[in-house]
């Protein structure tokens, strides 16, 4: 089983720094509507899943890992109007992560990852700010909004009709989270998000995202769900492991 931070007593922390070779991976998520079938921590259960497979992969190949608690708040002015749209100022969250990212590095880490899952651009944004200007190799974000591990997903997701659509309600399914009401209900709605956001539009409405989903979710598996994991999982230890890579000798 992964490591939690929180789970630890301070002389754990203690003695698993003191080799100098430990990274902290931090879930970043958001309390956003998915649809009428996912909770409101959909984006933060995925971060929390692909840290803990990433994790055991470092694990296993000799890198000691541990998951900090997350940050389930972010930047989600698309969701305005839905009802659990609870969202921060983007300069909130960014100097909330620095913050959190200063710390785990003066604890001894010798590398903090944050796994975001919250795909709104201006979180994205928010997220990769808070590692601007730290030493190089001290931080990375892993993310799938970037083409290099976008392309690696599902054809949903490379669509962009993927807001709480086949892609994420599989990744919800995989994580052992409930999943509301009969998914063969809900018709698929091939709105692509990512077209909408460059076309300019501001909200989920605007965009015709009326129960706040798009794409198939009925179409969803646990299976694919699994699947998409491991292609995540495989971002945050790449992200990690070069970002070891990129650290001064001296800091080695």
């Amino acid at each position: 089983m992964p490591r939690h931070l929180a789970d630890l007593t301070y002389e754990e922390v203690a003695e698993l720094v003191s080799a100098g070779s430990a990274v902290a991976i931090v879930p970043v998520g958001s309390v956003e509507p998915h649809g009428p079938h996912l909770p409101l921590r959909t984006d933060t259960t995925i971060s929390e899943t692909c840290a803990a497979r990433a994790a055991a992969r470092l694990e296993a190949d000799g890198v000691a890992a541990v998951i900090a608690p997350s940050v389930p708040y972010g930047v989600t002015e698309y969701a305005r109007g839905f009802a659990g749209a609870i969202g921060v100022p983007a300069a909130a969250l960014t100097a909330m992560l620095r913050a959190v990212a200063e710390r785990l590095l003066e604890c001894g880490f010798v590398h903090v990852c944050f796994v975001n899952n919250h795909l709104e651009p201006a979180h994205d944004a928010a997220v990769r700010a808070a590692i601007d200007g730290l030493p190089a190799g001290a931080a990375s974000v892993a993310c799938p909004l970037t083409r290099r591990w976008g392309r690696t997903l599902s054809d949903e997701f490379k669509r962009g009709d993927c807001h709480a659509g086949r892609y994420e309600t599989s990744l919800v399914l995989a994580a052992g989270e409930g999943v509301r009401g009969a998914l063969g209900e809900l018709p698929t709605i091939g709105l692509s998000l990512s077209d909408a956001i460059k076309a300019g539009k501001a909200t989920f409405a605007e965009i015709g995202m009326d129960r706040a989903y798009t794409g198939a979710p009925s179409e969803a598996t646990r299976e694919e769900g699994d699947s998409l994991y491991e292609r995540l999982a495989t971002m945050v230890v790449t992200e990690i492991v070069e970002g070891l890579a990129k650290r001064a000798p001296s800091s080695a």
